[in-house]
């Protein structure tokens, strides 16, 4: 699927992309799914019925930090305060239970291709809801920290983020493209004034029709989207 949706169909003319920020899980590294098993695993003693509400609520907020979820899920599923040890005794076993399958799981279909033909040409970012350390381990271990000229996590909001990469980069909002998953991402994108590119999954697929943001199944043309956009 690669479409053109209705929020680039304006009249103003586009300028030239000089910047493309991507998404960490579900966009270079087929991850995303490995999140949302990590957050079952972890809440799993709360019973099926809870479980699928932390499985649902995280799939509606793809992208947000985990630490933010946690908070939503104490407060609405289990109604009460999350207290700091708690909150960071969250944070280390969701990481012991995810990082080591982030670190053995497939990219995105295209990724490799996508960042080795974009490299040397256009200036590429990660902006992540990955916490930093946790996403810096990631990116050195896969060897990928050569094709990006930053790399961001939680506990930085991604709107924040491309804004301050435009700034400091000297480039115009709409010369930016972030490439992202979740609706978060959307909003990050649509908050900071960037272009979006939504990189489709099943769970997200139906969303994504709805939407009618551009979105493609991976990303094996992403350097010809990048240089018609």
């Amino acid at each position: 699927m690669d479409r053109a949706g209705t929020s680039d169909a304006h009249s103003a003319p586009r300028a030239r992309l000089r910047a493309v920020v991507f998404d960490f899980d579900g966009v270079i590294l087929e991850s995303a799914e490995i999140k949302t098993d990590a957050f079952c695993e972890l809440f799993a003693h709360l019973g099926p019925t809870q479980v699928a509400q932390v499985r649902e609520h995280h799939l509606a907020n793809l992208g947000i930090s985990r630490f933010v979820k946690f908070e939503w899920i104490y407060q609405n599923i289990l109604e009460k305060p999350l207290a700091e040890t708690e909150r960071l005794e969250l944070g280390d076993r969701f990481s012991a239970i995810a990082l080591r399958k982030v670190l053995e799981c497939p990219f995105v279909p295209g990724a490799e291709d996508a960042l080795a033909a974009l490299a040397g040409r256009i200036p590429m970012f990660v902006a992540s809801g990955t916490p930093q350390g946790e996403l810096d381990r990631v990116v050195d271990a896969r060897e990928l920290r050569g094709y990006f000229a930053e790399v961001w996590g939680s506990p930085r909001e991604k709107a924040n983020i491309l804004a301050d990469i435009a700034s400091r980069h000297g480039l115009g909002m709409r010369e930016i493209l972030f490439v992202g998953d979740g609706s978060s991402d959307a909003r990050a994108a649509a908050e900071a004034g960037t272009h979006f590119l939504a990189r489709s999954t099943p769970p997200m697929a139906e969303h994504w029709s709805r939407s009618g943001e551009r979105c493609v199944d991976d990303l094996t043309r992403l350097a010809e989207l990048v240089d018609a956009w």
